[in-house]
């Protein structure tokens, strides 16, 4: 799954990645290293301009809402719950099939969080000893310190009890898709812990290569046959990841020394 990940990267960076040719100051986001759902984040994303002579899609980048509310939705509350979209069922599950048919998007990060709970806090728990056990933080990135870019979908949804001049009254929110985890070793492993991203966590992010970003974000492929086959796993090998402190488990805490490697694990022996 994916329920935290770190986005440092500003407009500026974003634009000369992924080729943007519209974004607005106004909606510049501050470094976050513990982004979590229902915050605002980056998307990158191929939408006529509003109001435009032309209506040819223009490469954008846009500040949504973490956390889907699809566009039949009576109210917003559960966009909190749906913060990632499955692969396998995106095309066929009504809250995001028609997003997935028309509406894509990309969301930047630097890499994403994951949890680990350690052996002796799992024995603990099975012994009845601890009910809440301590879990060992991991972040996973590009190990070549590329962008990660995450398949993504966005969906509006209209604030009925609002005026249309409201700033409120339309919603614009996303959902991260997730996949299964590669079970192929990872590229830089750490000397103690997983040795595969499926050690971590039996779900990832998709990752989209750089080949693959155009093909996502063109609004006028629409063929739900045909979109599946850009959801197949990236090339294996391409991932790290290492401990970092307990520290980004409170979402209260967002600064850069979150993603410091720890030279091993705060939370007893994991593998």
């Amino acid at each position: 799954m994916c329920g935290r990940y770190a986005s440092s990267r500003g407009p500026e960076d974003l634009a000369g990645i992924f080729e943007i040719e519209k974004w607005e100051p106004k909606e510049t986001l501050e470094p976050d290293y513990n982004v979590a759902p229902t915050k605002e984040v980056y998307a990158v994303l191929d939408r006529p301009l509003k109001d435009a002579a032309d209506p040819r899609p223009v490469r954008q980048l846009r500040r949504l809402k973490w956390g889907l509310v699809p566009s039949w939705s009576k109210t917003p509350e559960g966009g909190a719950r749906m913060i990632n979209a499955r692969a396998e069922t995106v095309h066929e599950k009504p809250a995001y099939r028609r997003a997935f048919a028309a509406r894509r998007c990309i969301l930047p990060a630097d890499g994403y969080y994951e949890w680990v709970t350690g052996t002796q806090e799992r024995e603990l728990e099975v012994e009845g000893k601890k009910k809440r056990p301590r879990k060992q933080p991991y972040f996973v990135l590009p190990a070549d310190g590329s962008v990660f870019a995450m398949a993504g979908l966005y969906e509006f949804w209209r604030d009925g009890t609002l005026p249309d001049d409201h700033p409120r009254a339309w919603w614009v929110t996303c959902s991260v898709i997730t996949t299964e985890a590669e079970r192929t070793p990872l590229a830089v492993a750490p000397a103690e812990g997983p040795h595969s991203l499926a050690d971590i966590h039996p779900r990832m992010p998709l990752m989209l290569t750089p080949d693959r970003w155009d093909a996502w974000l063109d609004p006028s492929r629409t063929d739900p046959d045909r979109l599946r086959e850009l959801l197949d796993p990236p090339p294996h090998g391409l991932m790290r990841a290492y401990p970092v402190s307990t520290a980004v488990s409170n979402v209260r805490n967002g600064g850069p020394e979150l993603l410091k490697e720890l030279e091993a694990p705060e939370v007893g022996t994991l593998f």
